[in-house]
């Protein structure tokens, strides 16, 4: 069967990385998380101490950071290395969640992030989520679609999430992290985000698991189906 690029763009919280991951794993896809790959930038540049406003910092960091997807056989999807250390649960901390909107903000960082990401979209039969999957890094993806949901479900799950990991965290705190994130990513200069002309909208807000995900497969062998003839 041909093997086609599926980009996943939309807001915080969505579970944009959730539906990714069963997708990959259902059709035997590469699942690529490229916030991961922004969180690993904004973990280094807070242990490095590096000034992100700063062009000529940024520039130079840069060329010290090597990130890797490596496939972790207990959970079937793939870690995030960062100068070969595995970083999947450092960059998951609410520290790197306040600054991550920030640094993907710089155009320096974006160019350095979404030229990697376009490399690993050649072969095809890959799952992308993010920001500006399908309008930037891969305008020509066979299947974009843009997830949403209400915010105070959004914040919900945001929650449970984090508060499994930091029981001192507060409902607030998570929704004002999530407005932000929301403002700064939908009103940054570069790559803003957005929703793509040809994108499918999933609103998840009262789907189940099981209900998103065959939704989604429908859409995947419809676009699969439109690109083989």
């Amino acid at each position: 069967m041909r093997k086609i690029i599926i980009t996943i763009d939309g807001y915080s919280s969505c579970g944009k990385s959730t539906v990714a991951k069963q997708l990959a794993r259902k059709l035997d896809y590469v699942y690529i998380d490229s916030g991961a790959m922004y969180r690993a930038i904004t973990l280094y540049f807070l242990q490095n101490r590096i000034d992100w406003t700063s062009t000529p910092a940024v520039v130079e960091a840069l060329k010290n950071i090597h990130l890797e997807f490596v496939p972790n056989t207990h959970t079937g999807t793939a870690d995030m290395f960062l100068n070969d250390e595995n970083v999947e649960h450092l960059i998951r901390e609410m520290l790197v969640a306040e600054k991550v909107s920030e640094v993907a903000a710089v155009k320096e960082v974006r160019e350095f992030a979404v030229a990697q990401q376009v490399k690993m979209g050649v072969r095809k039969g890959i799952v992308m989520d993010g920001r500006d999957i399908g309008t930037v890094v891969f305008p020509h993806a066979e299947l974009k679609i843009f997830m949403t949901a209400d915010i105070t479900i959004r914040v919900q799950r945001r929650f449970k999430e984090l508060y499994a990991k930091n029981p001192n965290i507060t409902i607030d705190e998570v929704k004002q992290n999530l407005e932000l994130r929301d403002y700064i990513d939908a009103n940054r200069e570069i790559s803003p985000l957005r929703k793509a002309e040809d994108a499918i909208i999933l609103d998840n807000s009262h789907l189940t698991m099981e209900d998103q995900l065959a939704l989604v497969m429908q859409w995947v062998e419809d676009a699969i189906m439109a690109h083989s003839s």
